[in-house]
Protein backbone atom coordinates (compact mmCIF):
# COMPACT_ATOMS: atom_id res chain seq x y z
CA UNK A 1 0.00 0.00 0.00
CA UNK A 2 1.40 3.16 -0.95
CA UNK A 3 1.96 5.59 1.55
CA UNK A 4 0.50 9.21 0.39
CA UNK A 5 -1.90 12.01 1.81
CA UNK A 6 -5.69 11.10 2.92
CA UNK A 7 -7.92 13.42 2.44
CA UNK A 8 -11.24 14.10 4.51
CA UNK A 9 -13.24 12.82 2.20
CA UNK A 10 -11.20 9.69 1.92
CA UNK A 11 -11.49 8.93 5.65
CA UNK A 12 -15.34 9.44 5.58
CA UNK A 13 -15.34 7.35 2.92
CA UNK A 14 -13.67 4.14 4.36
CA UNK A 15 -15.87 4.37 7.13
CA UNK A 16 -18.09 2.90 5.71
CA UNK A 17 -16.89 -0.26 4.76
CA UNK A 18 -15.30 -3.00 7.62
CA UNK A 19 -12.04 -1.75 9.09
CA UNK A 20 -10.17 -3.66 7.11
CA UNK A 21 -11.62 -3.32 3.27
CA UNK A 22 -11.02 0.22 4.34
CA UNK A 23 -7.45 -0.33 5.24
CA UNK A 24 -7.06 -2.56 1.61
CA UNK A 25 -8.37 0.43 0.06
CA UNK A 26 -5.33 3.22 1.35
CA UNK A 27 -8.56 4.99 3.37
CA UNK A 28 -7.22 4.49 7.19
CA UNK A 29 -4.12 6.88 8.26
CA UNK A 30 -1.13 5.39 9.60
CA UNK A 31 -0.75 4.95 12.74
CA UNK A 32 0.82 8.26 14.95
CA UNK A 33 2.47 5.57 17.88
CA UNK A 34 4.07 2.84 18.02
CA UNK A 35 7.13 1.29 15.93
CA UNK A 36 7.23 2.98 12.66
CA UNK A 37 8.72 2.07 9.85
CA UNK A 38 9.40 -1.38 11.33
CA UNK A 39 6.38 -2.64 10.12
CA UNK A 40 3.72 -1.75 7.49
CA UNK A 41 0.41 -3.03 6.47
CA UNK A 42 1.65 -5.09 3.69
CA UNK A 43 4.66 -6.61 5.82
CA UNK A 44 2.00 -7.64 8.29
CA UNK A 45 -0.25 -9.40 5.75
CA UNK A 46 2.59 -10.74 3.92
CA UNK A 47 3.92 -12.29 7.08
CA UNK A 48 -0.04 -13.23 7.86
CA UNK A 49 -0.22 -15.34 4.95
CA UNK A 50 3.29 -16.71 5.01
CA UNK A 51 2.21 -18.42 8.28
CA UNK A 52 -1.33 -19.34 6.88
CA UNK A 53 0.13 -21.34 3.94
CA UNK A 54 2.81 -23.16 5.96
CA UNK A 55 0.67 -24.27 9.09
CA UNK A 56 -2.82 -23.45 8.03
CA UNK A 57 -5.09 -20.50 8.97
CA UNK A 58 -5.55 -22.01 12.77
CA UNK A 59 -1.80 -20.90 13.49
CA UNK A 60 -2.51 -16.69 12.42
CA UNK A 61 -2.74 -14.79 15.57
CA UNK A 62 -2.06 -11.26 15.86
CA UNK A 63 0.44 -12.41 18.83
CA UNK A 64 2.01 -14.62 16.16
CA UNK A 65 2.21 -12.42 13.61
CA UNK A 66 3.82 -9.36 15.86
CA UNK A 67 5.81 -11.80 17.19
CA UNK A 68 7.77 -12.22 13.69
CA UNK A 69 8.59 -9.24 13.85
CA UNK A 70 9.96 -9.22 17.57
CA UNK A 71 6.66 -6.72 18.54
CA UNK A 72 4.37 -7.30 20.83
CA UNK A 73 0.67 -7.82 19.92
CA UNK A 74 -0.84 -4.31 20.73
CA UNK A 75 1.75 -3.15 18.20
CA UNK A 76 0.14 -4.60 15.68
CA UNK A 77 -3.06 -3.46 16.63
CA UNK A 78 -1.86 0.13 15.52
CA UNK A 79 -1.81 -0.92 12.27
CA UNK A 80 -4.84 -3.39 11.83
CA UNK A 81 -7.43 -3.25 14.31
CA UNK A 82 -8.54 -6.68 15.01
CA UNK A 83 -7.99 -10.33 13.65
CA UNK A 84 -11.02 -10.37 11.27
CA UNK A 85 -9.67 -7.02 9.65
CA UNK A 86 -6.28 -9.21 9.16
CA UNK A 87 -8.19 -11.96 7.89
CA UNK A 88 -9.67 -9.84 5.19
CA UNK A 89 -6.59 -8.18 3.86
CA UNK A 90 -4.94 -11.65 3.94
CA UNK A 91 -8.01 -12.67 1.64
CA UNK A 92 -7.41 -9.39 -0.53
CA UNK A 93 -4.16 -9.71 -1.00
CA UNK A 94 -4.78 -13.74 -2.41
CA UNK A 95 -6.56 -12.25 -5.04
CA UNK A 96 -3.30 -10.44 -6.09
CA UNK A 97 -2.88 -12.87 -8.85
CA UNK A 98 -1.49 -11.95 -12.29
CA UNK A 99 -4.49 -11.69 -14.97
CA UNK A 100 -4.19 -13.48 -18.23
CA UNK A 101 -4.43 -11.02 -21.51
CA UNK A 102 -7.65 -10.36 -22.81
CA UNK A 103 -9.36 -12.76 -25.10
CA UNK A 104 -11.56 -12.02 -28.21
CA UNK A 105 -14.69 -11.74 -27.59
CA UNK A 106 -16.08 -14.70 -29.29
CA UNK A 107 -14.03 -16.80 -27.33
CA UNK A 108 -15.99 -15.96 -24.38
CA UNK A 109 -16.26 -19.59 -22.83
CA UNK A 110 -12.42 -19.55 -22.69
CA UNK A 111 -12.76 -16.55 -21.09
CA UNK A 112 -14.82 -17.57 -18.59
CA UNK A 113 -12.63 -21.25 -18.35
CA UNK A 114 -9.69 -18.97 -17.25
CA UNK A 115 -11.52 -17.11 -14.60
CA UNK A 116 -12.75 -20.58 -13.40
CA UNK A 117 -8.94 -22.41 -13.02
CA UNK A 118 -7.61 -18.99 -12.31
CA UNK A 119 -10.18 -18.99 -8.91
CA UNK A 120 -9.11 -22.84 -8.54
CA UNK A 121 -5.30 -21.82 -8.11
CA UNK A 122 -5.74 -19.43 -5.77
CA UNK A 123 -7.46 -22.55 -3.49
CA UNK A 124 -4.25 -24.58 -4.25
CA UNK A 125 -1.56 -21.92 -3.18
CA UNK A 126 -3.41 -20.89 -0.41
CA UNK A 127 -4.78 -23.65 1.32
CA UNK A 128 -6.70 -21.49 4.17
CA UNK A 129 -8.52 -18.88 1.79
CA UNK A 130 -11.56 -21.09 1.86
CA UNK A 131 -11.65 -21.53 5.66
CA UNK A 132 -12.08 -17.75 6.09
CA UNK A 133 -15.87 -17.35 6.14
CA UNK A 134 -17.79 -15.43 3.88
CA UNK A 135 -18.82 -12.04 5.59
CA UNK A 136 -19.90 -10.00 2.86
CA UNK A 137 -20.07 -9.61 -1.35
CA UNK A 138 -16.40 -8.69 -2.46
CA UNK A 139 -15.48 -5.77 -1.22
CA UNK A 140 -11.69 -5.34 -1.45
CA UNK A 141 -9.71 -3.70 -4.60
CA UNK A 142 -8.32 -7.22 -5.61
CA UNK A 143 -11.40 -9.04 -4.63
CA UNK A 144 -13.00 -6.55 -7.26
CA UNK A 145 -10.45 -6.80 -9.66
CA UNK A 146 -11.44 -10.74 -10.00
CA UNK A 147 -14.77 -9.95 -10.49
CA UNK A 148 -14.29 -7.76 -12.83
CA UNK A 149 -12.22 -10.13 -14.45
CA UNK A 150 -14.94 -12.72 -14.57
CA UNK A 151 -17.31 -10.04 -16.38
CA UNK A 152 -14.64 -9.42 -19.03
CA UNK A 153 -15.38 -12.38 -21.30
CA UNK A 154 -18.94 -11.33 -21.19
CA UNK A 155 -18.62 -7.63 -22.47
CA UNK A 156 -20.39 -8.35 -25.42
CA UNK A 157 -22.87 -10.91 -24.91
CA UNK A 158 -26.52 -10.20 -25.36
CA UNK A 159 -26.58 -10.07 -21.13
CA UNK A 160 -27.99 -7.57 -18.53
CA UNK A 161 -26.31 -6.96 -15.41
CA UNK A 162 -28.37 -9.33 -13.29
CA UNK A 163 -27.82 -11.83 -16.15
CA UNK A 164 -23.88 -11.22 -15.92
CA UNK A 165 -23.47 -11.33 -11.95
CA UNK A 166 -25.90 -14.07 -11.96
CA UNK A 167 -23.42 -16.27 -14.55
CA UNK A 168 -20.34 -15.18 -12.12
CA UNK A 169 -22.03 -16.21 -8.75
CA UNK A 170 -22.61 -19.41 -10.80
CA UNK A 171 -19.02 -19.51 -12.00
CA UNK A 172 -17.60 -18.65 -8.50
CA UNK A 173 -19.24 -21.36 -6.62
CA UNK A 174 -18.53 -23.78 -8.71
CA UNK A 175 -15.02 -22.96 -8.43
CA UNK A 176 -15.31 -22.41 -4.83
CA UNK A 177 -16.45 -25.85 -4.54
CA UNK A 178 -14.00 -27.57 -6.85
CA UNK A 179 -10.71 -25.57 -4.88
CA UNK A 180 -12.18 -26.28 -1.82
CA UNK A 181 -12.07 -30.45 -2.84
CA UNK A 182 -8.88 -30.35 -4.58
CA UNK A 183 -7.64 -28.50 -1.49
CA UNK A 184 -8.88 -31.08 1.02
CA UNK A 185 -7.56 -34.14 -1.46
CA UNK A 186 -4.78 -32.12 -1.54
CA UNK A 187 -4.27 -31.95 2.51
CA UNK A 188 -5.03 -35.40 2.59
CA UNK A 189 -2.58 -37.17 0.07
CA UNK A 190 -0.02 -34.47 2.19
CA UNK A 191 -1.06 -36.50 5.73
CA UNK A 192 -0.50 -40.08 4.47
CA UNK A 193 -3.57 -40.89 2.17
CA UNK A 194 -2.94 -42.11 -1.23
CA UNK A 195 -5.05 -40.67 -4.53
CA UNK A 196 -6.56 -44.29 -4.52
CA UNK A 197 -8.32 -43.40 -1.85
CA UNK A 198 -10.25 -41.16 -3.80
CA UNK A 199 -10.82 -42.42 -6.79
CA UNK A 200 -12.28 -45.51 -4.80
CA UNK A 201 -10.20 -48.44 -6.47
CA UNK A 202 -9.53 -49.61 -2.68
CA UNK A 203 -12.90 -50.09 -2.23
CA UNK A 204 -13.91 -51.32 -6.20
CA UNK A 205 -14.12 -54.94 -4.93
CA UNK A 206 -16.36 -54.43 -1.32
CA UNK A 207 -18.50 -52.39 -2.99
CA UNK A 208 -19.77 -54.60 -5.94
CA UNK A 209 -20.29 -57.10 -3.65
CA UNK A 210 -21.87 -54.93 -0.94
CA UNK A 211 -23.88 -52.65 -3.72
CA UNK A 212 -27.16 -54.99 -4.73
CA UNK A 213 -29.30 -54.21 -7.67
CA UNK A 214 -32.31 -55.04 -5.24
CA UNK A 215 -31.10 -52.17 -2.73
CA UNK A 216 -29.42 -49.66 -4.97
CA UNK A 217 -30.96 -50.35 -8.99
CA UNK A 218 -29.36 -47.00 -10.41
CA UNK A 219 -25.81 -47.25 -8.63
CA UNK A 220 -25.17 -50.75 -9.05
CA UNK A 221 -24.75 -51.11 -12.89
CA UNK A 222 -22.09 -47.89 -12.72
CA UNK A 223 -20.53 -49.60 -9.62
CA UNK A 224 -20.37 -53.01 -12.09
CA UNK A 225 -18.89 -50.82 -14.55
CA UNK A 226 -16.07 -49.56 -12.65
CA UNK A 227 -17.14 -45.87 -13.55
CA UNK A 228 -17.85 -45.10 -9.79
CA UNK A 229 -14.36 -46.41 -8.58
CA UNK A 230 -12.67 -45.15 -11.44
CA UNK A 231 -11.56 -48.41 -12.01
CA UNK A 232 -9.99 -47.90 -15.23
CA UNK A 233 -7.64 -44.85 -14.43
CA UNK A 234 -4.68 -45.23 -13.09
CA UNK A 235 -4.53 -41.92 -10.55
CA UNK A 236 -7.21 -39.60 -9.58
CA UNK A 237 -9.84 -37.79 -11.92
CA UNK A 238 -10.51 -35.24 -9.97
CA UNK A 239 -8.94 -32.58 -12.30
CA UNK A 240 -10.88 -34.47 -15.53
CA UNK A 241 -14.34 -34.16 -13.11
CA UNK A 242 -13.76 -30.22 -12.67
CA UNK A 243 -13.64 -29.81 -16.29
CA UNK A 244 -16.06 -32.26 -17.37
CA UNK A 245 -18.50 -30.36 -14.69
CA UNK A 246 -17.12 -26.48 -16.25
CA UNK A 247 -17.76 -27.46 -19.56
CA UNK A 248 -21.00 -28.54 -18.89
CA UNK A 249 -21.81 -24.96 -17.08
CA UNK A 250 -20.65 -23.13 -20.03
CA UNK A 251 -22.97 -25.09 -22.24
CA UNK A 252 -25.50 -24.41 -20.15
CA UNK A 253 -24.51 -20.65 -20.44
CA UNK A 254 -24.23 -21.23 -24.50
CA UNK A 255 -28.01 -22.44 -24.64
CA UNK A 256 -29.01 -19.50 -22.95
CA UNK A 257 -27.69 -17.21 -25.14
CA UNK A 258 -29.17 -19.21 -28.39
CA UNK A 259 -32.64 -18.75 -26.81
CA UNK A 260 -32.18 -15.37 -26.03
CA UNK A 261 -30.76 -14.75 -29.51
CA UNK A 262 -33.16 -16.84 -31.38
CA UNK A 263 -35.96 -15.29 -29.08
CA UNK A 264 -34.84 -11.78 -30.61
CA UNK A 265 -35.27 -12.83 -33.94
CA UNK A 266 -38.52 -14.06 -33.67
CA UNK A 267 -39.89 -11.19 -31.68
CA UNK A 268 -40.67 -12.70 -28.26
CA UNK A 269 -38.77 -11.78 -24.76
CA UNK A 270 -35.79 -13.15 -23.41
CA UNK A 271 -37.29 -15.02 -20.98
Amino acid sequence: MTKRDITPEEVELGKLLPAGAALSWGLVKPPQRGPKREMSIDQIVAKAIDIADKHGLEAVSMNKVASEFGFTAMSLYRYIPSKEDLLLLMQDAACDIELPAERPPHEWREGLRDYVIGTINIFSKHPWYGDIPISSIPIGPNNLRIVDWALRPLRELPLNDYEKMSIVLLLSGYARSSGMLQRDINRAVQAGSSLETFSGLHYSAALKALVKPEQYPYLHPVVTSGAYTGENESESNVGDDIEFGLQRILDGIEQYLDRIQSSRKSGGTDK
